[in-house]
């Protein structure tokens, strides 16, 4: 009995549909049943959040040879990958409008273009390095750095349901083109697309190389997506407006940064950082940010704090005068890294 009861309450509750009904409410319910089903299969996958770190070039410029600067920028990429980081920004102190660091073609370039040259290269699997990038002075002591290990460097051995590849010569057929993708053979992908550019293949669950399907390029966030780290980005700004204008994600950043040893002093565990989209955290050089704002065109006039919505000394107390930024991203990192957790997870 009590079962009847509950399955007559159910019926009460739920719609009931009248087929000789076409205008009544029963009509109306469907309907709105049919298009809310209808709106949320057209719903867009929810933005994943990130976060960003920005880096003064002139750190490079301070550094008097070649293959301590290699080594320099190879601790900022392996903090970068060790902490999940999204984004590194590299900026100058008042760099020329429109200059593009990567084109310069001499040997002895700028602090800006070597770091960022450092950064890709070492974000790039070691099977497509050859591929991507030249042969070039800047690039003499790489050899020297630990590898940065993330999950999108596969082994020849393994099989990941992404993988990074590049395009090749010689297109397999007219709908198609060859991929380098690590392995023993090239896969093709459904696409027909110059040589020489990277791209993120969908390699499916199971490990098949003699099918002759064509595979799916995907966006490089598709992994994200799916909670997987996949490296870092990098991008030049001329200076540190710049990197909050240029931000590459629609509506910038909604929380911002600064780090300093005039900053303001909070426990770890007691910042509380309200949930964010878009996050940047910025480090300065042997100046400090104070600086990079003092120089900037744009921020004049303006005290350092006043740039972010927040202004830290993530290392108080410290012992020695200085904080090299190598050592600052590190420390700060591991210092955000709870409260990071914590605003994701509310």
């Amino acid at each position: 009995m009590g079962k009847k009861n509950k399955r007559r309450d159910e019926d009460a509750e739920s719609p009931q549909l009248n087929p000789n009904d076409r205008n009544g409410d029963d009509s109306d319910n469907a309907k709105k049943l049919k298009k809310k089903k209808k709106n949320k299969k057209n719903e867009k996958p929810k933005e994943r959040a990130t976060v960003s770190i920005a880096v003064p070039a002139s750190i490079i410029d301070n550094v008097p040879t070649l293959d301590l600067a290699t080594r320099l920028a190879g601790q900022i990429a392996r903090a970068a990958t060790i902490f999940c980081i999204d984004e590194v920004v590299v900026f100058d102190n008042n760099g020329e409008p429109n200059r593009d660091p990567m084109m310069e073609n001499s040997d002895d370039e700028s602090g800006a273009a070597f770091l960022i040259r450092i950064l890709r290269y070492l974000e790039t699997p070691q099977y497509l390095r050859k591929a991507l990038f030249p042969m070039h002075n800047s690039l003499r002591f790489v050899g020297l750095l630990p590898p940065l290990d993330p999950p999108h460097h596969l082994r020849k051995h393994e099989w990941g349901p992404y993988r990074e590849g590049v395009t090749i010569n010689g297109n397999s057929n007219s709908t198609g083109t060859l991929v380098d993708v690590g392995l023993a053979k090239h896969v093709v992908v459904d696409q027909l697309l110059e040589p020489g550019r990277r791209v993120t293949v969908a390699m499916g669950a199971e490990r098949n190389l003699d099918s002759d399907l064509p595979r799916q390029v995907v966006s490089s966030s598709k992994p994200r997506e799916e909670g997987e780290y996949w490296g870092y980005q990098v991008r030049y700004a001329r200076n540190i407006s710049s990197v909050f204008k240029d931000c590459m994600h629609k509506g910038g950043y909604d929380y911002i940064i600064g780090t300093s040893e005039h900053g303001q002093i909070i426990k770890s565990h007691e910042l509380e950082r309200p949930s964010f989209r878009h996050l940047l955290i910025a480090f300065g050089g042997l100046a400090g940010l104070e600086e990079s704002i003092e120089e900037d065109d744009n921020l004049k006039g303006k005290n350092a704090g006043d740039a972010f919505n927040v202004y830290l000394n993530t290392c108080p107390h410290q012992g020695s005068r200085t904080i090299r930024t190598e050592e600052a991203i590190l420390i700060s990192l591991q210092y955000f890294q709870e409260p990071i957790s914590r605003a994701l997870q509310s």
